[in-house]
Formats: structure tokens, C-alpha cells, sequence
């Protein structure tokens, strides 16, 4: 997307009058929805006028609970968070549609997904309670195998690439579906609306743990049986919920906001300078590319090359923020770029994360210069690893490190 550079330097808003109850779109590691309070607290002290940017979208829920008050500049690698930042930050008339939209998209889907089935008569794969595990696994095998069938419709990535995986072929059957209808309303904000409520469906129909990493295998009854609670759910129900609710969230919103999809570095390159920045890189060592690359998939719905069973796009982005021999220079060039653009930072970190907080003070204080003044605030809260049993969280410190720049 181009870059706009956008006059904003005489808004100020008291950010403290965020929109606290953001419909979420996904499930996603790391998300900092349970302490916005903790987080808007800093940026607000921190704020003097003009675009807050999010260096690290994510899922974007900083948009969703400041676009409404101040332009927002949503920034993530990852083409998923763009559609979420466009979900949350678009301007909607819901007068252009009819009263009935959410049934006319629901029944076009229905529509679709009937002339699938018609066109593939052969594929029928039915979960029973009472099935063995070795007719369990047998049949989530014949549906991974579409992989390598040759389908005949216009939207067929999922059933093809991901039954009998993360979703069977009935779940995929309606990701496609839903996909196509959002391709119906192409140039206009609901496609972002209808992508969302879908990637939300996808997560809580998912049998994996809340992300894309890796797919669960029917190992005994227990596995079977929780397997099979998932593999019985419907896509439609949770799109129709998370649709409803975005539908009721979102409204008119005038304010000029700026959405990308770079690096981190590029894009405090483009920003204007004395823009409030707010950084929540990657704590750990793995690859939120790795995790989510079912949404990539979804967004872009460009039948990429996969690999691996986790089936992932042999594109995947690499950060350095995960990456031991060089997260050290990814924070170096954070801070670096900061001072050169004379804006103030909010960077969110954890003591579980790649280098220690000392470390990063270290970073900081080497590439700001004496003008920045550099203070730390903390906050105890469960962070969500995506388990699926008694690992669904752990507790730690997060950090703000924040670097002001004086006047």
C-alpha cells in the first residue's frame, strides 16, 4: 500500500477515552487486550498530538480502541492484520445495505456450498461418536489427501489444502464459501467485515490449540474424543456471532488513518516525525508467520506452495525479533530510528522474552541520545500460550520501556 504522509500535528485527543469493548477478531498469542488499560495509560502520558502508530499490528485491537478518538497508522508484515486494522479503522454507512445483508451473505454461502457438493458427489466423509480410531484416522487421511485432487469450482484452497487438518472438509467447504462472498463485496469495507468474522469462525473451529502451528492427531480415545467436539462444530454459527457483533461495534469514523503492511524498520522510515509509536515486537523464538499462516493464506487466498505437515506457505516471513543472533540489532535499529524521526516510544516487552530488560536498556540508552529520558513501568497478567489443557497460560511481567523525548 502507498504510504500517505498526513498533516495531523495540531490533533491532540485524550486517549484516555478509548473504546473499551473491541469485538475481538481471533485468537492470537500475546494479544494485549487484558491490559489496553496498562498499555493506553503509557501511550496517553506520552501523547502530544497528532498519529499513533502500531509498529506490530497483530490483530489490531489498539485500532479498534483508539480509532474512533485519533488517526491511527496500523503497520504488521503480515497481510491478516491489515484486513483487521481496515476492519476496525474503515468508515461505514450501514445505510448502503440491506437490513437483511447478514442473511443475503449467509444464504449465498449456503448456495455455494450446495454446488460444491453437486460438482463433487463422491466426497462424503460422516464423524460418528462410536467410530474406532483407526476409522477416525483412516477417514481424517482420505480427506487430507485432497491435496492432491483436482477440483473444479472457482473457491476451493481450503477443502483442497487444509481437510481433514485444522478444519474437515465440511468446515473448509464453508471457509470457502465465505471467502467467495467476501470477494462479492470487493472495494467496499464489509469484505474486511465478512474476512474478519471468518477468521474468527476459523479459530473456534479449529482442533488445534488456538493457532495454525500444528494440527492434532487422533492418538487414542481421549485425542478422539476431543478431536471429534471440534470436528462437529459449524463455521456458520460463530461467523453469524462475530458478524453481528462488528456489524453493532462499527461506525462512521472520518479520521484519517494509514494502514501498511512492512517492516518494521521501512516503515519508521516513512512515518512523520514526533509520531507516537507503539512497538510490541515478537517475544519468543517462534514465527507468528508459522503460527497464523492459515489467516495469511485466507487473506491473500493465492493457493500458495506449502510444506511441511503443518501445510505452511514456504513464504513465511522470518523476524529478527525472534531470531538469538539478531534481536539485538532488531532493538538497535528500533531505537535508532525512533531518535532519528525525534518521536516518542512505547515498546511492550516481556521478562520471558528473547533478551532481558536489561539488555534492552542497554540498546536503548546506546542509541538514544541525552535528550530521550528512558523509565520502565510493570504489570503482572496471565499471558495466553494457546494450550489446549493446563498450559492455556502462564504468568509474567510485562514491560513498558518508555522513551520520551524532551521538549
Amino acid at each position: 500500500m502507498a504510504f500517505e504522509i498526513i498533516e495531523t500535528k495540531n490533533i491532540k485527543s485524550n486517549l484516555l477515552s478509548y473504546e473499551s469493548n473491541v469485538p475481538a477478531i481471533t485468537k492470537y498469542m500475546g494479544s494485549k487486550r487484558a491490559i489496553l488499560d496498562f498499555v493506553i495509560k503509557a501511550l496517553d502520558d506520552n501523547y502530544t498530538g497528532g498519529v499513533v502508530c502500531d509498529l506490530f499490528g497483530g490483530t489490531c485491537i489498539l485500532s479498534g480502541a483508539l480509532g474512533k478518538i485519533v488517526p491511527m497508522h496500523s503497520n504488521d508484515i503480515q497481510e491478516y492484520s491489515a484486513v483487521m486494522a481496515r476492519t476496525y479503522l474503515s468508515d461505514y454507512n450501514w445505510d448502503l445495505y440491506s437490513d437483511e445483508i447478514l442473511n443475503e451473505i449467509s444464504n449465498k454461502a449456503s448456495d455455494y456450498v450446495q454446488f460444491v457438493k453437486k460438482k463433487n458427489k463422491g466426497l462424503d466423509f460422516q464423524y460418528g461418536e462410536k467410530m474406532t480410531i483407526k476409522d477416525f484416522v483412516s477417514l481424517e487421511d482420505e480427506q487430507q489427501r485432497l491435496i492432491n485432487y483436482n477440483f473444479k469450482v472457482s473457491h476451493y484452497l481450503f477443502i483442497k489444502y487444509y481437510s481433514g487438518t485444522y478444519w474437515s472438509y465440511e468446515q473448509c467447504l464453508w471457509i470457502d464459501a465465505l471467502r467467495k462472498i467476501a470477494d462479492d463485496y470487493g472495494g467496499t469495507p464489509l469484505k474486511n467485515v465478512i474476512i474478519s468474522s471468518l477468521m474468527y469462525a476459523m479459530s473456534y473451529n479449529s482442533q488445534s490449540t488456538g493457532h495454525y502451528a500444528q494440527y492434532r492427531e487422533a492418538t487414542d480415545l481421549a485425542s478422539k474424543s476431543d478431536i471429534l467436539i471440534y470436528r462437529q462444530k459449524e463455521i456458520l454459527p460463530y461467523f453469524i456471532n462475530k458478524f453481528k457483533q462488528l456489524y453493532a461495534s462499527l461506525g462512521a469514523n472520518k479520521l484519517r488513518h494509514t494502514i501498511t503492511t512492512m517492516d518494521y524498520a521501512e516503515c519508521l522510515d516513512q512515518l512523520s516525525p514526533n509520531t507516537l509509536v507503539y512497538a510490541d515486537p515478537p517475544y519468543a523464538f517462534v514465527h507468528y508467520s508459522r503460527f497464523y499462516h492459515a489467516l495469511e493464506t485466507l487473506v491473500k487466498y493465492d493457493y500458495p506452495e506449502v510444506d511441511h505437515k503443518g501445510r505452511y506457505r514456504n513464504d513465511r516471513h522470518q523476524s529478527p525479533f525472534c531470531k538469538a543472533t539478531e534481536v539485538k540489532a532488531a532493538f538497535s535499529t528500533l531505537f535508532s530510528k525512533i531518535k532519528n524521526k525525534k518521536s516518542n516510544l512505547v515498546l511492550s516487552y516481556s521478562n520471558t522474552g528473547m533478551i532481558t530488560l536489561d539488555e534492552i536498556l542497554e540498546i536503548a540508552k546506546t542509541s538514544l541520545n541525552s535528550n530521550y529520558r528512558i523509565s520502565i513501568e510493570e504489570v503482572a497478567y496471565k499471558h495466553s500460550t494457546m494450550g489446549r489443557r493446563k498450559d492455556k497460560s502462564k504468568s509474567v511481567s510485562e514491560y513498558l520501556v518508555i522513551a520520551n523525548r524532551s521538549q
